[in-house]
């Protein structure tokens, strides 16, 4: 009987181990899925939806192949589409599970008419009409690399294999330059898991049911040979014997005739090696069992404590999506500190304007005029590039855009963290930044939302505040001038406006160092205005808002008397602006203000607070 079962351990095994090694060969899926799209090649873009790359499972592979630069890049849908609603473009989609390409032809751009031209305009378009003439319009072509709106971008010559995993919100651009045609030959590629996790298992439980046959089929022959058969009763009485001739007996041995030595069966195995016949079985079952790789077994996850039940973030009905997402923040803070390194460097304005905009960019213009005539000006302060601290961007899907970050300087922690508010104008512009300020150290930040949420902009004449945020800027500039005789003095918290102590202070310094020479001979008068360009206000979770303004403050020194004349030291800066030595009318200095304020809300207690600052020379005038 232990035969019988080691002879179905056996085929068991067999059945086992076969049905393991098929899993890896015979019925072994492929491990991948590939779709080829159709696009018209004469278009210089092409946008791939994000739901073809989601109508597999797996991770995404494009390949894109053509002539010269192969560019990709993936974005939000919203803001790729935006960036060419004035060019055609190959659309890729999903239609009832195929992949579908539709060419997307944008309208024209409609033109005023003057009405004195109209005649002129119908006897031309007459004319081509009768000819058989027909104008194409023209669109623009524009490069999309180094647009903020992207996530990532790619570029390769000739071909480009970009992994990829891509939302159903996002959609992927593949262009060459925007001039040339987009490249032609697309293929995606999904990755399909063909992990057979039964395959070791069942391999090795065919090999164990190998080792379990073996057993018994030992134990069989073990208690075959101890029931072999009935036993012999003891032999009988032998007959009484003579003494054998011992030399006699030596010489039948010699002849052949008496041998007492057991012969040995040629083929026969001593009985000791007869065990290690089951040897290449147990072998054959460990190269099978070591050939089985990590995907041919099941994951096994030991978990060492409770996983919390993740919770569902709700999004306010009617919220927009942020300006930018944290990564696009990050990137785009690089992109200005870098250009702005590079532009401070080489004093050059033009470059600085790509990045710049508004009274910082006007700071910079003067800054390096000054360091062109003057040698001992230092540059400005640098624009740090990471890390974010703080990232509050607009939640808006039009434009313009705004997004507040603050940055910390990675390299100088002695350094106070930097405060900046950048806005991208249409979508194909890059984000500037229009306003920056060194946060004040005592400065406390009031409630913001979070990154992945974003806050709406409060309009320039929000009646929710306490202060509408085009009045910010006038009525600080009154507190700077009066002090606590201004109407405004109490709206503004005294306790954290260190700025407003050292402006106080500075100019107190400049009228002791103006009567140091004892003549009365001229005078100095200050006056602090708001700014030229429109202030920047982000909503805060309390009703709120942070909002970013600029002003000008003036210094004026004229002459008391006719016979008198202002004169200036050689080197300095009003000179090297105005490139006049003397007036007998006086000169007039202005200095631009950068500040961040928390504006709180009607109904609060609060006052406005001031989160931070800077100044900087804008200009110097000759009176005339």
């Amino acid at each position: 009987m232990r035969f019988v079962w080691a002879v179905v351990a056996f085929a068991l095994a067999a059945v086992l181990i076969g049905a393991g090694i098929a899993q890896r060969t015979v019925f072994l899926g492929p491990d991948s899925a590939q779709a080829e799209i159709p696009v018209d090649d004469t278009l210089s873009y092409t946008v791939i939806d994000g739901d073809v790359f989601a109508s597999l499972p797996g991770a995404q592979t494009l390949v894109a192949r053509g002539e010269g630069t192969v560019y990709t890049a993936y974005g939000r849908t919203s803001d790729m589409t935006a960036w060419l609603s004035d060019a055609p473009y190959n659309a890729v989609s999903i239609d009832d599970g195929e992949i579908v390409s539709d060419v997307v032809i944008p309208e024209p751009p409609l033109e005023e008419v003057d009405p004195a031209e109209t005649d002129a305009e119908e006897t031309e378009e007459s004319a081509a009409d009768e000819a058989g003439a027909e104008e194409e319009p023209q669109y623009p072509t524009r490069n999309p690399a180094g647009s903020d709106l992207w996530l990532d971008e790619f570029a390769q010559e000739g071909s480009l294999i970009t992994p990829l995993q891509v939302p159903a919100d996002m959609s992927v651009l593949v262009a060459a330059d925007g001039e040339q045609p987009a490249p032609s030959d697309l293929t995606v590629t999904w990755s399909i898991d063909n992990s057979t996790p039964w395959a070791g298992p069942l391999i090795a439980a065919g090999g164990l049911m190998v080792l379990v046959g073996l057993i018994l089929y030992m134990l069989g022959i073990h208690h075959h040979r101890r029931s072999r058969g009935p036993r012999r009763k003891g032999p009988p009485p032998l007959p009484p014997t003579e003494p054998i001739d011992v030399a006699e007996v030596e010489a039948g041995q010699e002849k052949g005739v008496i041998s007492s030595t057991p012969t040995t069966r040629r083929g026969a195995l001593p009985r000791g090696k007869r065990a290690f016949t089951a040897v290449p079985i147990v072998a054959v079952s460990a190269l099978l069992f070591a050939g089985c790789s990590a995907d041919a077994w099941p994951e096994l996850a030991v978990e060492t404590s409770p996983t919390p039940t993740p919770t569902t973030t709700v999004v306010p009905e009617g919220q927009q999506a942020p300006a930018v997402t944290e990564r696009q923040a990050a990137s785009i803070v690089r992109e200005v500190s870098a250009t702005i390194a590079e532009a401070d460097e080489n004093l050059d304005a033009d470059l600085a304007a790509t990045r710049l905009a508004g009274s910082v960019l006007a700071e910079r213009e003067t800054n390096y005029a000054l360091r062109d005539e003057v040698d001992d000006v230092e540059p400005l302060t640098a624009i740090p590039a990471e890390p974010i601290a703080v990232l509050l961007p607009q939640a808006y899907d039009g434009w313009p855009r705004t997004v507040m970050a603050i940055v910390r300087d990675e390299d100088d922690t002695t350094v106070a963290p930097t405060m900046m508010m950048l806005t991208q104008a249409d979508p194909w512009a890059n984000y500037k930044l229009t306003y920056t300020a060194s946060m004040e150290a005592s400065a406390e930040l009031p409630g913001l939302a979070p990154a992945w949420l974003g806050a709406t902009q409060v309009p320039p004449d929000s009646s929710f505040l306490i202060l509408p945020p085009e009045e910010l800027s006038a009525a600080y500039a009154d507190v700077l001038d009066n002090g606590e005789d201004s109407e405004y003095y109490e709206l503004f918290d005294p306790e954290t406006d260190q700025f407003r102590v050292s402006v106080a202070a500075d100019r107190d310094q400049r009228l002791d160092s103006l009567n140091e020479t004892g003549e009365d001979t001229a005078k100095m008068t200050f006056a602090a205005t708001a700014g030229d360009h429109a202030p920047l206000a982000l909503a805060t979770i309390e009703s709120g808002a942070i909002v970013a303004v600029d002003l000008f403050e003036t210094d004026t020194v004229r002459p008391t008397n006719d016979r008198a004349v202002i004169k200036l030291d050689d080197n300095t800066t009003v000179k090297a602006l105005t490139g006049e030595s003397q007036s007998e009318d006086g000169f007039t200095t202005t200095f631009s203000d950068q500040l961040f304020f928390y504006v709180p809300g009607q109904g609060s207690d609060e006052k406005i607070q001031l989160l931070g600052y800077g100044s900087n020379i804008l200009s110097a005038k000759v009176i005339e």
